[in-house]
């Protein structure tokens, strides 16, 4: 008798589980992309994505474009662009960037490019060596809304203080995700949570889910 309420109580739990966990997932990812806070900081993070022989994709681009507006607002005094390049690339994500806003009026003292990392916990550890370097320990990062609670997360791992300030424009704001790209980022913000934890990675170079990176010609 006692064996069998084990059992059974053990299938309840993971039950319970298999449909809180998803669910939390999906909450956390909603609720960053969908009331972003955003803060005076010591610096903008550009968190890298597509780029070709130096021109940004569409996606970077839009995360450029952000950048741009809240330093110009004036909310932090410095930009930092990151991201490495794909095998083959002549150029980095964070080069590209960091030209693309050079061309775009922002002084290159102003811009600090980090060519390292392939996906987003890479990225952050890179850019948050930098800032404890410079003892500062505010930024605001700059990606696509869904990204954004898994960015922060893995930045205040890291001993960083972040908030997020997602795209307006582009094919990855709000308005153009698919749930595809949430579940996507919900299953990612999971497995960081929990596995990521343990030192078990997952790569962000996951099927696409209507995420849109591509540079157009």
């Amino acid at each position: 008798m006692f064996l069998f309420r084990w059992i059974r109580r053990t299938i309840t739990v993971i039950v319970v589980l298999a449909l809180i966990a998803p669910a939390y997932g999906i909450s956390q990812v909603w609720r960053a992309a969908n009331n972003p806070v955003v803060r005076q900081a010591d610096v903008i993070v550009v968190l890298g994505t597509a780029q070709l022989n130096g021109k940004p994709g569409e996606a970077l681009e839009a995360r450029l474009v952000e950048a741009k507006r809240i330093f110009d607002l004036g909310y932090a005094p410095t930009i930092i662009t990151v991201g490495a390049g794909a095998p083959g690339d002549r150029t980095t994500e964070a080069a590209s960037g960091k030209f693309w806003l050079r061309s775009n009026g922002i002084s290159s003292r102003k811009i600090t490019a980090i060519e390292v990392g392939r996906d987003t916990l890479s990225s952050t550890k890179a850019y948050a060596e930098v800032m404890k370097k410079r003892y500062v320990s505010d930024v605001i990062i700059v990606t696509d809304p869904f990204h954004c609670a898994r960015s922060i997360k893995m930045a205040n791992d890291e001993g960083v203080l972040a908030t997020c300030s997602p795209v307006q424009t582009g094919p990855n704001t709000l308005d153009n995700s698919s749930y595809r790209y949430l579940i996507r980022e919900a299953a990612a913000y999971l497995a960081f949570i929990t596995v990521g934890k343990r030192g078990i990675q997952i790569s962000d170079r996951l099927p696409e889910a209507d995420i849109v990176t591509k540079v157009l010609p």
